[in-house]
This record gives structure tokens, sequence and C-alpha cells, in this order.
């Protein structure tokens, strides 16, 4: 029998669109205009809005109140087709793989239906028929439906059910296996999308590997030696396989380490275990989260053999050992809400504290997302110290090249199966879907290293108890069955699985501290408490947790379009551009509660990012002093809401949707940093109803007291000695004192340093004998490396409201040599933020750090790359207006 190697068609051109005319007899008909009225595809894969913005159909949704205009869009049916020609043998195999189609789209080759899809995260495999196919002019047409449309029809058929608030889409959302954010979320706009969002390919063969399944293992710990076992899933005719080669390479040499040709004999069926099992121990280095070694990748290369030599297929996949286990286990040592059990990630032996991201899509529109925007995102979080990134459940499961980039910066991915924020149901029909899909997305994630956790859903237990009246959720079948089944069988070695986020008490008890992960909200939302309470509302891991700000102000004149009259903080477009429910609300608590009122749009836009800022980097520098030693793992995770956004908003994301980074970018960096340096003040006031820690009340209630806690963090896996410089600075006068304790800081855990009074200037007679004046002090704390004496981390702890605290000009002096920038100070500067003028032609600058409190004889050095001459602003709290240097 004559063989013929496998080739892969990518079906990439001669792409056109249009919608459809409802009025024609069929689909097929539409063809017969083919030259009149379809446009052709400016790129592909392809999305509808993208394809009509780009021919001036619609506005850009991201402007002004545009959203509304093009919501027609969803609503309507749309089609795309292409024309190809099939050079293949007639006696050889073909079949389409349609890798992503959103949502709701038959397919039809030369006429005849061939798929039906339904599900926007599945990989559909269409066997052809050869010898139907043409040599020239085949056509293929995908005719998309409404999916709004269609998840109504569903909704209609099986009941209306809660999900989620008002300002998280329709509730028929859930009948629908489609992006959930598209539907709106209260950081996203309403853009119900359609279109072949994935590539689409012709793949012709004799024989095929149809999948590999790279199994590396690494033993338990100490041994933690490496392995490699194969399995292979072929397809088309066995017969003529004679041998599979398999060479395992190091991925960034090329050099290759093993080799090795199996014969395969008489094959009775399609899946062949355990191909190879290769022993690699002395032969290949460990694959470690960034920070705690390097990110070793390796390539497995199989290459399927004819009987007489001929190379059938070729499959490459790159892999990384590593050991990556989510222990649950009881805690030697009870914390203040009992002892209860850890939830934290051990990889190669060692347990990690993870500080980390969550992902939502960072487009609306899938197709405008390259792999040069995903690498910039991810390497954001990777300069920024952070060390997981959780994919939220009501996106998409990424493509490819994100996993692969995760992969490369050592950045573990905890990935959500697709649910998000409501009652999901649970008929046959729908299950079969879903196991479908996540099978697909298991057997593509399987083989990465940075993959640390699959997860059931996203709040969905939560919410049930939020709303209440709710007796059962009918997805629990999905989530504690179905799923963890699917992970437990597809993934070897073991990935863990968690069955909802947050999730861990008894009888759904998802806001129990003491197991699980649970979800922050008490602060922004919830019970809208002060962030200086953050630490008082911990948990074993906190996934998601966060405050809003406004974005860069370049993005928000963005949206703007120059709508002068629209630019100012409580307009009708910037609450267009704000979905986050009662905001208006719920920033006056937080802004009023510790910032100056203003009506100046620039200085209100500094002082909610300098609000995110410090209340989240608060969260994350009291949290991990929870990370304890073993045994006392309180809280071994803090994944912030949220890393990025999918349009131009004012959002909890740290980085805007263009990429610009906002000040709590740089200061979640400093607490996640190697090492850091915590200060707590706690002030003891002469009423015994006075106001949450670390608040200054002047009236009736005078401080009497004030202590600080001083405690260091430290991810280092050996002991380290330091010197504790702790300086402190009056703001009313020139009064400062300065003390130097030497300390050993344990390896992988907090270590508590001081417990003192709070450095104060002498209290005048006058004052009264009750009074401490350390509402005006600054304290700073630096560790010092003791034989280099180079800062190793710092911290300053400033007296709050910041709306009290009296700012005095701190004789800024700021020396520019190329992109290096000193900054120094006469007087103590809370949260300067460096930016530049941007004449839009050169890329951003950017800064190694940003959002400082330089305090006086404590110089800072910042690089600021592509700095290129361009003119140095400064704002900082007293003058929230940028100046220019």
């Amino acid at each position: 029998m004559p063989t013929t190697q496998a080739r892969i068609h990518p079906l990439t051109t001669s792409w056109h669109w249009k919608e459809r005319d409802t009025a024609l007899p069929s689909v097929s008909s539409e063809l017969d205009f083919a030259g009149q009225q379809w446009s052709p595809a400016k790129t592909f894969p392809s999305e509808i809005h993208a394809e009509l913005l780009k021919v001036g159909r619609i506005p850009d949704p991201f402007v002004g109140f545009n959203e509304h205009r093009v919501q027609w869009v969803g609503e309507r049916e749309w089609l795309y087709y292409t024309t190809f020609d099939y050079a293949g043998a007639k006696d050889a195999n073909a079949e389409l793989v349609f890798e992503g189609l959103d949502t709701i789209c038959d397919v039809y080759l030369n006429g005849t239906r061939i798929l039906s899809a339904d599900n926007m995260f599945r990989t559909y495999t269409v066997p052809l028929d050869p010898a139907r196919l043409k040599d020239s002019g085949n056509t293929l047409l995908l005719h998309f439906q409404s999916a709004a449309r269609v998840a109504k029809a569903l909704e209609a058929r099986y009941g209306r059910v809660r999900a989620g608030s008002a300002n998280l889409g329709d509730p028929s959302r859930v009948y629908v296996r489609k992006a959930q954010y598209g539907w709106r979320w209260d950081w996203g706009p309403e853009l119900m999308t359609c279109g072949p969002y994935r590539p689409i390919s012709l793949i012709t063969y004799t024989t095929r590997l149809a999948a590999l399944h790279t199994r590396a293992h690494v033993s338990p710990f100490p041994a933690l030696s490496p392995s490699l076992k194969l399995d292979l899933t072929l397809s088309g005719s066995t017969a003529s396989v004679s041998a599979v080669r398999v060479i395992l390479t190091d991925f960034a040499t090329g050099e290759p380490i093993k080799e090795e040709t199996v014969t395969l004999g008489e094959l009775a069926d399609a899946e062949r275990r355990d191909v190879v099992q290769w022993d690699l121990a002395g032969l290949v280095h460990l694959w470690w989260p960034v920070a705690y070694g390097s990110q070793t990748l390796y390539t497995v290369e199989a290459a399927l053999l004819a009987v007489d030599g001929t190379v059938l297929d070729v499959r490459v996949q790159r892999v990384g050992f590593r050991r990556v286990e989510l222990v649950q286990e009881p805690l030697a040592v009870a914390d203040r809400y009992g002892k209860g059990t850890t939830f934290l990630f051990e990889v190669n032996g060692v347990r990690i504290f993870m500080g980390g991201s969550n992902w939502v899509p960072a487009h609306s529109i899938q197709t405008e997302l390259t792999p040069e925007k995903y690498r910039a995102w991810l390497t954001l979080m990777r300069d920024g110290n952070q060390n997981m990134v959780r994919l939220w459940g009501g996106g998409v499961y990424e493509p490819d090249v994100f996993y692969d980039i995760c992969d490369e910066l050592g950045l573990l991915v905890w990935q959500d199966f697709q649910f998000a924020c409501g009652v999901y149901p649970a008929h046959d029909e729908f299950v079969a879907n879903v196991k479908a899909e996540a099978e697909d997305n298991v057997k593509r994630l399987r083989h990465h290293p940075a993959m640390a956790l699959f997860c059931g859903n996203n709040e969905d237990y939560q919410q049930v108890l939020q709303w209440g009246g709710i007796g059962e959720l009918p997805a629990r079948l999905i989530y504690e069955s179905v799923l963890p089944a699917v992970v437990e069988k597809l993934t070897d070695p073991p990935i863990p699985y968690h069955r909802g986020s947050p999730y861990g008490g008894k009888d759904w008890d998802t806001a129990d501290p003491t197991v699980g992960d649970v979800h922050q909200w008490n602060v922004w939302a919830g019970a809208e408490r002060p962030w200086q309470e953050y630490g008082d509302m911990s948990g074993r891991f906190i996934s998601e947790f966060g405050i809003p700000s406004m974005p860069d102000l370049r993005t928000v004149d963005y949206w703007l379009d120059g709508n002068i009259q629209e630019r100012w903080a409580q307009s009708k477009l910037m609450a267009q551009h704000n979905r986050a429910g009662n905001h208006e609300r719920r920033f006056a608590i937080l802004m009023n509660e510790n910032f100056r009122l203003t009506g100046d749009l620039e200085t209100h836009v500094y002082n909610t990012q300098i609000m995110q800022s410090e209340s989240v980097s608060f969260a994350y520098r009291m949290w991990r002093r929870e990370w304890r030693g073993k045994g006392k793992e309180y809280t071994a995770g803090a994944l912030v809401w949220q890393l990025n956004d999918c349009w131009p908003v004012t959002s909890w994301a740290i980085v805007d949707f263009f990429l610009r980074t906002k000040p709590v970018y740089y200061t979640i960096a400093r607490e996640l940093a190697p090492l850091s340096v915590g200060i707590f003040r706690t002030v003891m006031k002469n009423r015994y109803n006075d106001r949450p820690k670390q608040f200054y009340e002047f009236g009736a209630f005078l401080a009497t007291e004030a202590h600080i806690e001083v405690w260091a963090n430290s991810a280092l896996l050996q002991p380290r000695k330091v010197n504790v410089v702790l300086k402190s600075f009056d703001l009313l006068s020139d009064w400062t004192h300065e003390q130097t304790t030497e300390a050993v800081l344990l390896p992988n855990q907090s270590t508590e340093l001081l417990y003192i009074p709070c450095p104060s200037p002498p209290v005048s007679e006058s004052a009264g004998p009750l009074v401490t004046p350390s509402y005006s002090v600054v304290v700073g704390a630096r560790l010092v490396d003791p034989t280099s004496g180079e800062v190793l981390a710092r911290y300053a702890d400033w007296p709050q409201p910041y709306r009290h605290t009296d700012y005095s000009d701190p004789g800024l002096q700021i020396a520019i040599d190329g992109e290096k920038i000193v900054i120094t100070v006469d007087k103590p500067v809370k949260a300067l933020v460096l930016s530049s003028d941007d004449d839009g032609k050169r890329e951003e600058v950017k800064w190694s750090d940003n959002a400082l409190d330089i305090l006086p004889g404590q110089p800072q050095t910042v690089l600021a790359t592509g700095l290129n001459g361009r003119a140095l602003k400064v704002a900082y709290m007293g003058k929230e207006r940028a100046m220019r240097i």
C-alpha cells in the first residue's frame, strides 16, 4: 500500500465574510452572490467585530458610548467562506480540524453540512472522504448563529436561573459554552463575538500521530529522580507502521539527550502506552518556578516510520521535569482561626508562597491578541516578582502560546474550567458537551510544566450561598464528578484538582478561613471594611481580592476621544467605562476615609491609583507574614484581582488595557521580592470606641500610645544575616531617630524582628500627658547586608489616614544620567510616581521601580529604559498633578 507523509495545510487565505441574508432560501445559496456581497477577511483567524471595524461598518466599541451602537452585531447571523485545493492521494486520509469556532456554527463542505458546533472551547476534528474532495475549488462555508438568541431559546426550554448580579450579563449565558465575559462583566463590555477565532487546518495522511502524551515524572522528595514515559495515539492505517523514533533534546541548546527507535509490531489498536520508559537521572535538570531555579525545557520528538523507513509523521512536544503537589494537611499550630488545614503548593519538594494575579482575557476580541502581547503581559508578571497566574473561569482556555510562555518564564498556572458565577445546568446533553470540552483542554495543557492546578469553577458555590433560596446546584455533578474524573484519567503525572474557587468549608462555607481558598471581598464589597483590616481577614489561600482604580490618564483620554464635557470623575462617560457594581458609593467610602476630596481629574486619578496601591500592597504584606514556616503556613498565597483588562476601563487591573502599569504593580513587586520588610503600627486612644487600627481622630479621641511591629519575609532557602535599620522622621519638625538591630532571617518564611513603642519626638508639656505625637512620624525600615551595606529591602510606614497628613516641601532633588534617575529628598515623600512625556511614536518607558516612598539620607535609583531624553514628570502626595523636571 503506498504511503503519504502526513501534512498540515493551514486554511488561512481567501476567506470572505458577510451578514446572513435570512430572506434567501438556504445558507448555501449565499455563495451564489460571492463576488458581490462578500467582503475579504483582513486577517485569519477572524472575528466579526474586528472585520466590521476594519471596513468602517461599526465604530470602535471601546470609545465613548459606542458599545451601545454595536449591539446589533450580536443579534445577527454571520457567514464565512473560503475555497481550497486538494492535492492529496485519493486513497489517503483527510480531516478538517477546527481549533476554535465562536460559538454556534454549522460547517458546510461543498454544500454538505459536516459539523454543527456549539462549544467555543472544543477542538472539532471532522474526517473527510478524500474521494469526494475536488482537486481545486473545494468550498468551506461557516454559518454562525446568534449565541445570544440561542441562549434565550435554551433558557425558555430549561428555565431561568440565577447567574450573577445585573452587571454580570444575562443569566441565559449559562446554557451556552461560550466565554461568559462577552455577555458583560463588572469590568468588561457586552460584545457578543462570533467567528473562526482559532486556526482551521486540512490534514492529509496515510497514518499520523494524532496525539502524544509525554509523561515527565519526578519521584518524591528527596530523590527527585526524573523519568519519561511516552504514549502514542495513531490515526489512519496502522498496517503500514513499523516503528517510532523518539528523541529527547535540550530545548535551549538543541543538543540531543537520548534517542531510541522502538519497533511497534502489530498494532491491535491506535493507542500505545509506554512506548519509551526512560530513567533520566543525571541527564536532565528540573524545571523550577521563577526565583527558585532555572526553567529548563526539553523537546520530545516522535517520528512515525513506515516499513520502508519512510517518515509518516512527526510530532514535537516541549516538556519540563517537575513535581507539583497541592498540600492540604493539618496545621501543627493553630492561628487566630484555629488549626484547620493548609492549602499550599509544593514544587520539587519545596513549599512556595504563591504571589500572583488573576488573568481575564486581555481583549474582548480574541483575534486581536498576538503572541507578542501575551509575552508582554506575562513578562510583566515575572518581572514583578509574581509566580502564579490564575486563569479565571469566565474567559477562555488561552491558546498554546500563553502556556508556552508561562513555561519559559516560570509562572505556575491555576486553570479554572470555564464556569463563572451562575447556576449551570446538568442535563445530559450539556454534561456530555462539557466532558468533551474538558478532555480536549486537559489533553492540550497537561504536558506544560507550568500547570499546577485545574479548578472546577469560579464562585458558583459562593454565589449560591450569597443569594440564598437556592436549594441545589445541578452542576455539582460536573464539578464533583465529571471534571475530577477527566483530570484524574488524563493527567500523568497527576495535576491537582480543586472543585471550585473559593471552596473548602463545611456545607459550601466558601468563606471558611481554615480550609481551602477564599475570595476576600469584604473591603471593596461585602462588609465594606477599611483596607487597614486586611490583616484580620486572611485565609489559607486568598485566590481573589482587590481594589479598583482609574487607569493611566492617557487611557482615560482614549475613551473620551476629545469629549471635554465628559472629562470629570463622575461624568456619564466615566460611568460607561466603570462596570463595578455600586462603584460610586464604594469609591466614596474608601476615598473619603483616606484622601482629601478633589474636583481635579488628574488628582483624582492619582488618588485612586494610590488608594489601590496602598491597600493591595498592604494585603500582600500582611498575608505573606502569615507564611510562618513548616506547620504554620497560615496563608500560602495571594492572587490579586486582577492583572489585566479586556478594554479601556476603570477596574481592579494592576496594569491597564494598553499595558500601562499602575503604581500598585510596583508596590506588589516590592512585597513579593525574595526579601521584604514590613511594619504595622497600632495606635491606642483614650476612648474604648476609637476608630480602626492606624486611624487618627482629632477631637475627643487622643492617641495615648503607639506600637510598631517589624518583620521580614524571605523566599530564600537558606538563613540570611541582615542588619535591621529603623529610622524615623517627624513631618512637623527636624526630629529623627535611628536604631540598628542584627537579625537572622529564617529561610522560606517570615521572621518577627521587633515589637517596640513607635519612635516619637518628645511631647511638650502643653500637649498633656495622654498625647503621643506619633501621628506625624514616618518610620522607615531597611534590611541591610552587614558586609556590603547593600539595601536588600525597605518599607516606610506613614501615619494614616492620608487626608490628615501634613505634607511639607520635601526638597525633592532628581539627577538624570541617561536612563538612570537618582532621587533624594530633605523631607519624607509619599508615593512618588515617575512618568514621561508621550509622543505616541515610541515605546512606553519601562521603570525598574516606581510609586516610591523616599526618606532623607536614603537616595533611591530608578532605571528608566527608553527614556531617551524625554521630559521626566513626577507626582507625589501633596503634589498630585505631575510636574516636569
